[in-house]
């Protein structure tokens, strides 16, 4: 029986997905229809400790509102960056928010009183995205979130590998290019370090000679830097030095889908992230790019995310029922 067919009529999860600027949170039906919703600032510079009280407030506030509603909160879902302990529930280190060794599932079931579940917020962003988006009908889907850094989930049947560690779908730390940019993990040559969306950016102003804050010779109004998307969209003009880093971003992506592909022989790979947000200038290149890669492996279909910023609370949503 699913948690839906198992669910009441008036059943709703608790559900938050916290980020190191923001949360965004939800009560979530069953069937994975989201009933309400709720944006709050993380505010992670006061500290971990006051992060765990907002948490903890939020959630406390979301299952009141369902119960002033006339519904019934019957679990309660946690997604959290970093390096994340599922089966201990802990928020074992996260540079965003600032986490060490935080017990949140615990924390929070004894506040709430609700059956919890703590997870990774790319693989619970890839679990919707599997489930009720862009890779729903797949039984083996890679979900890529692109923007600051890059990771990955690789979901298998509607559930997602957390790795013997929790670190499971660092994609982004794939050595693609030795002795290339240096990675924010301390090597050379990341796929993080060539095609995330920082580092486009930050290898455009490189290109450019513009300065951390831009200058007015990139392109762009002065002090103001190129993002990805103006990379994007320069390259798509015919801007020369936009042209060759997106290229070189496009190609790198390839590289690690590849080495993906090779690893997880998926039928579908979901990209999601603020990258994904350039569309065809995107995903016409890196599809071209990634089929030429491909010798006997099969091609996997490429596609967009769905969900767009509610895959994070609809994953949280989806792991809490599970674990019902």
């Amino acid at each position: 029986m699913s948690p839906a067919d198992a669910a009441g009529p008036a059943d709703v999860v608790v559900a938050l997905d916290v980020g190191g600027t923001g949360m965004k949170c939800a009560l979530v039906r069953p069937d994975g229809t989201t009933v309400h919703t709720e944006r709050h600032p993380t505010d992670a510079g006061r500290g971990p400790d006051a992060v765990v009280e907002t948490i903890l407030d939020v959630a406390e506030g979301l299952a009141g509102k369902a119960r002033a509603d006339g519904r019934d909160p019957v679990a309660l879902g946690i997604a959290v960056p970093g390096v994340v302990d599922e089966a201990a529930g802990v928020a074992v280190w996260s540079a965003n928010v600032g986490f060490r060794d935080v017990p949140l599932r615990d924390l929070a079931a004894e506040r709430l009183g609700l059956p919890t579940v703590l997870g990774h917020d790319v693989r619970v962003g890839g679990l919707a995205e599997a489930r009720l988006g862009a890779g729903r009908g797949t039984g083996h889907v890679l979900f890529v979130a692109i923007g600051t850094g890059i990771a990955a989930a690789h979901v298998v049947d509607g559930a997602a590998a957390s790795g013997a560690h929790g670190a499971a779908g660092e994609i982004g730390h794939v050595l693609v290019r030795p002795g290339g940019p240096r990675c924010g993990c301390g090597r050379d040559g990341c796929l993080e370090a060539v095609a995330s969306a920082s580092a486009i950016a930050r290898r455009y102003a490189e290109a450019t000679g513009a300065g951390p804050t831009g200058a007015a010779g990139d392109g762009g109004p002065t002090g103001t830097p190129a993002s990805a998307a103006d990379v994007a969209d320069r390259a798509a003009a015919g801007e020369p030095a936009a042209a060759r880093v997106w290229a070189e971003a496009v190609e790198a992506l390839a590289d690690g889908l590849a080495t993906g592909q090779a690893l997880y022989d998926v039928e579908t790979v979901v990209v999601g992230g603020g990258l994904a947000q350039a569309g065809p200038r995107l995903f016409d290149p890196l599809r071209a790019a990634l089929h030429e890669r491909m010798t006997f492996h099969r091609r996997p279909r490429l596609v967009a995310a769905a969900l767009g910023d509610e895959a994070g609370c609809l994953g949280a949503a989806l792991l809490a029922l599970d674990a019902r």
